[in-house]
């Protein structure tokens, strides 16, 4: 039986899990094995609310296991150091818990057809002291260790006035850093509400950005503008044309001169790819991204598909597909086509990714939404507020209703409905 592993469990990939588990792993077409660092998924645009304590996890975490046992994969927890392409095996390294002790020891899993998109994280562009001292959001574990940082660092200004504010200086004015601004200002509200004292001048925060406006991925003015006044508006200081040259405990440098002090530091600025990528004996980019063909087909290996953040696949124009969630779910579907037409008849045709821009989001808590769609067709169309948030919301229920089908995935997103309405808006352990 064909042996296809995919590497990876994000939006993109659970997609595509779906799609051959339910068409070949439950059709007994094919033995399908996930592999991903963590035990669970949750989405990844989700995670700076799980950072905050205004996403509870319990509710909104799929378990690949489970997932797995009803869409026809299996799961193996482990992070991919090694392939051998002769011999077609992945090796994944130990297995530990967070004492470090060893769960699994290193093992080894057979494949016909190897699928990577483990996606991206941040860049720290050798900047001194960034790894050291930023707090990052690459991983759901990251998130829940950020917020138990926060809440405890809320709770100790809080409780002792003479500490003063609570600085938190964000790098990066993507959509993650702007919407964890937002969403700061939105926990504060909900802790004041909960019997801490917070008063209007706790919460300082400096969001920092290289570029000459906030979120440079939306390209009209009319919506980066329309982000920036409003983090104004919530008070948070908005440093553009500014370069972070240093990072020590007590704050961050800056190139013109400027030190920021801050009591917690949050870096979001930039991605690339892994750094195992680069040492697999595969074509990467200066980014680490593995180099495919247009049918994201690797270059090095006809029998390894690589699809998202991790992968630099060549458009027609010359240039490579962007780093975007729905880069990488529109690679991951196609993927699926191509390695089933591929089961079919391995001379088969296969078909070529075209990236079209359906457009982008941020969604700012509770204040403000904006985003801009269908940005392929003339550039596309600009909408704020209302229709913005009900579009941002129904992109997540849309990736729920692809993980769990239509009736289940419909049933999980009225329980959350009202799991939301009933339980408390933050949680607080």
């Amino acid at each position: 039986m064909t042996n296809i592993v995919v590497i990876g469990g994000g939006a993109g990939g659970m997609e595509l899990l779906g799609k051959i588990g339910n068409k070949l792993g439950k059709s007994g077409k094919a033995n399908i094995t996930l592999v991903d660092l963590s035990s669970h998924h949750i989405w990844k645009p989700l995670l700076h609310e799980l950072a905050v304590g205004s996403l509870d996890e319990g509710l909104n975490a799929v378990d690949y296991r489970v997932h797995g046992s009803k869409n026809g994969y299996k799961f193996e927890q482990g992070a991919l150091v090694g392939i051998d392409r002769t011999q077609r095996t992945i090796t994944l390294a130990p297995l530990t818990d967070r004492n470090n002790n060893e769960i699994l020891p290193q093992r080894q899993l057979s494949y016909d057809y190897l699928v990577i998109g483990i996606g991206a994280v941040t860049n720290d562009f050798g900047i001194p002291g960034v790894r050291d001292y930023c707090e990052f959001l690459d991983l759901t574990e990251q998130a829940m260790n950020l917020r138990e940082k926060i809440l405890n660092r809320f709770l100790q200004h809080a409780k002792q006035p003479e500490l003063g504010s609570f600085k938190i200086t964000i790098v990066g004015a993507g959509a993650t850093g702007t919407e964890i601004a937002a969403e700061m200002h939105h926990v504060a509200d909900l802790l004041e509400g909960y019997g801490y004292n917070i008063d209007d001048n706790l919460l300082k925060i400096n969001l920092v950005e290289a570029a000459d406006h906030v979120m440079p991925a939306l390209k009209k003015a009319c919506l980066y503008e329309a982000v920036d006044e409003q983090l104004r508006q919530l008070g948070v200081n908005v440093m553009t044309n500014t370069l972070v040259t240093e990072v020590t405990a007590e704050g961050m440098h800056t190139k013109d001169g400027q030190f920021i002090e801050s009591d917690m530091m949050l870096w979001a600025a930039g991605v690339k790819a892994p750094e195992v990528l680069s040492s697999l004996d595969l074509e990467v980019d200066k980014m680490n991204k593995l180099m495919v063909k247009a049918n994201c087909q690797t270059t090095s290996d006809e029998r390894i598909f690589a699809f998202g953040d991790c992968a630099a696949c060549p458009q027609p124009d010359g240039s490579f597909t962007p780093a975007r969630g729905q880069t990488a779910r529109q690679m991951a579907l196609l993927t699926g086509d191509n390695i089933m037409r591929l089961l079919k008849d391995p001379k088969a045709q296969l078909k070529d990714y075209l990236y079209k821009d359906l457009g982008a989001f941020v969604n700012l808590s509770k204040f403000h939404t904006v985003g801009n769609m269908f940005s392929y067709l003339g550039g596309g169309l600009a909408i704020k507020g209302c229709p913005a948030r009900f579009v941002y919301t129904t992109l997540y229920r849309r990736h729920m209703l692809a993980l769990h089908g239509l009736t289940k995935g419909s049933l999980l997103i009225a329980l959350n409905g009202i799991h939301c309405w009933l339980r408390p808006k933050l949680k607080l352990w």
